[in-house]
C-alpha cells in the first residue's frame, strides 16, 4: 500500500492554527497596552514609554471561531480598497499597456543593451514599489532574454534585471498597498508614515542591484566563460534566438498610452495624498490625509 505524502497545509489552515497559538498564549502571556493620545481618534499614536499592564483577557472557543470574522469587521475597508485596486490592475494588465510600454522601450534601446539594464530595472522597481509588481514580470522574460542573448550576455543576464528590479521595487515598498497600504491599515497609522525611509531602501537597494547586475553583466560579455551558465550558454542562444521574432508584445497606440499615462497619474495623485507633509517639515504643501475610503474611490 502506498504511503500517502505530507502536504503544506494551505494558507488559511496555517492562519487558523496561528489563531489558536495566540489564543493560547493569552493565558499564559501578561496583557499591557501603551497610553493613547486619543483613543477616540481614528489614528492612534500611542506615546513612547507609557508602556502598562492591564487585566487579562484570555480567548476561548467563541474567540477563536469569530476572530476572522471580526477581523473582517473591523478590516472592511482595508479589504474593499483591495478588491478595488486588484480590479484596477487587472483593467490596466488586460489593456497590454504596461507589457507594450516596456518592449517599446526595449525596442528603442537595441544596440544599447548596456543602457537597457539601469532604465530595465528602474522600470521595473517602479512597478514593486508602487503595486507590488512580481509574478506581473513572467511575460517579460521570453522578451528580455533573447535581447540580451544577442547582444552578448547571458540568461542570468535578463533574469537579473527582471526579478532584481521588481524585487528591490517591492522590497522597498513605498506605496504598495498589498504590503505598505494593509500593513499600516491594521496599524492605523497613515501609508505616508516612513515613506522618507522606505525612499531610502529603494534608491540604495536599486543602485546596489543595478552596480551588481552591470558589473556581471559585463565581465560575461568580454569574456563567456565567466558567465555562471556557461555550460548551457550555447543551448540557451540557439533555443531563444531561434523563437526570438515568434515572440510578440502588443504594440503601443495611443490608447495604451493614455492608459499608462493614467495609470502613472493614478500613483501619483496617490502618493500625493498619503504624504504627511506636515509631519516631514514642509508647510508650503498641504497635507490631505487621504485614507483608505479616499484611495479605494481613487482606483
Amino acid at each position: 500500500m502506498q504511503r500517502k505524502r505530507l502536504r503544506m497545509p494551505s494558507a488559511f489552515t496555517i492562519l487558523f492554527i496561528i489563531i489558536v497559538i495566540v489564543a493560547i498564549l493569552t493565558w499564559i502571556v501578561p496583557s499591557g497596552e501603551y497610553q493613547y493620545v486619543d483613543p477616540t481618534a481614528v489614528k492612534k499614536q500611542p506615546i513612547p514609554n507609557t508602556y502598562h499592564l492591564v487585566d487579562r483577557n484570555p480567548q476561548g472557543f467563541k474567540d477563536i471561531v469569530l476572530a476572522p470574522i471580526e477581523g473582517f469587521y473591523e478590516a472592511v475597508d482595508v479589504a474593499l480598497f483591495v478588491i478595488v485596486i486588484g480590479g484596477f490592475l487587472g483593467i490596466v494588465m488586460k489593456t497590454g499597456a504596461i507589457e507594450a510600454g516596456i518592449s517599446n522601450v526595449t525596442k528603442r534601446l537595441e544596440g544599447k543593451e548596456k543602457w537597457m539594464i539601469p532604465i530595465l530595472m528602474i522600470l521595473f522597481s517602479l512597478g514593486g514599489t508602487t503595486f507590488g509588481m512580481a509574478e506581473e514580470t513572467i511575460a517579460f522574460y521570453p522578451l528580455l532574454i533573447p535581447v540580451f542573448l544577442a547582444a552578448g550576455y547571458d540568461t542570468i543576464t535578463a533574469v537579473s534585471v527582471i526579478m532584481l528590479g521588481a524585487g528591490v521595487g517591492v522590497l522597498g515598498s513605498t506605496v504598495n498597498p498589498f504590503a505598505t497600504g494593509i500593513a499600516s491599515g491594521f496599524a492605523n497609522i497613515s501609508i505616508g508614515d516612513g515613506i522618507i525611509f522606505r525612499l531610502l531602501i529603494l534608491v540604495l537597494g536599486e543602485a546596489a542591484a543595478i552596480l551588481f547586475v552591470l558589473r556581471y553583466a559585463e565581465k560575461v560579455r568580454k569574456d563567456p566563460t565567466k558567465s555562471l551558465v556557461y555550460d548551457t550558454l550555447k543551448e540557451d542562444k540557439e533555443h531563444f534566438l531561434a523563437h526570438k521574432e515568434g515572440t510578440e508584445f502588443p504594440e503601443l497606440t495611443g490608447k495604451r498610452k493614455l492608459v499608462l499615462y493614467m495609470f502613472a497619474a493614478t500613483f501619483i495623485i496617490m502618493v500625493f495624498g498619503v504624504i504627511p507633509f506636515e509631519d516631514i517639515g514642509i508647510t508650503l504643501v498641504p497635507t490631505l490625509g487621504w485614507w483608505f475610503g479616499e484611495l479605494t474611490a481613487l482606483f
